[in-house]
């Protein structure tokens, strides 16, 4: 069963060597400079310049519809033999965004609710940037239950960064 990672940029490598993982997706302020690990091709490899905001920001890139795109199109393009590993600054906003899309996108049959209880029972700290899952809500057709499934987990517990965790495609 394959699954995505979620990481901190302070524990990608180690997360991509522990998992074996085959694509690695970064979603981190344009100019912060992020080492490809080793293990993957630079064509596994997608990197997403965006700002951790909701709303539109002086000297920031907020979350746009093309960054959405950009996401599914590569998460449609992974062949989940192996896993992927997400990753963000700090683990615990835009990429865990990003995993609960790509589930979503990936397993269309899957419940949102079902998803975002499993998000936090994976990750305690897990706040997903709100801009990024409405925009997904909206181009994956899902009315609003992407949204609501976020906010009934409400935002995670405080932390600096987050613990990598494991999020299925599939039910457990």
């Amino acid at each position: 069963m394959s699954a995505i990672h979620v990481t901190p940029l302070s524990r990608l490598h180690e997360t991509v060597d522990a998992c074996a993982a085959s694509h690695v997706v970064t979603l981190i302020n344009a100019t912060t400079p992020v080492a490809r690990p080793p293990a993957i091709l630079a064509e596994r490899h997608l990197f997403i310049g965006v700002s951790d905001i909701v709303d539109p920001l002086d000297g920031h890139i907020v979350p746009a519809e093309e960054h959405v795109a950009r996401l599914l199109d590569f998460g449609r393009g992974w062949d989940q033999r192996s896993p992927m590993v997400v990753h963000c600054w700090a683990g615990i906003s835009r990429s865990t965004a990003a995993a609960f899309i790509t589930v979503c996108a990936l397993r269309p049959e899957r419940d949102e609710d079902e998803v975002a209880k499993a998000l936090r029972e994976a990750s305690p700290s897990a706040t997903p940037n709100s801009r990024l899952v409405a925009i997904a809500d909206d181009m994956l057709g899902r009315q609003g239950r992407m949204r609501s499934a976020i906010a009934a987990i409400g935002r995670g517990a405080d932390a600096y960064e987050g613990a990598p965790f494991r999020l299925a495609l599939d039910r457990a």
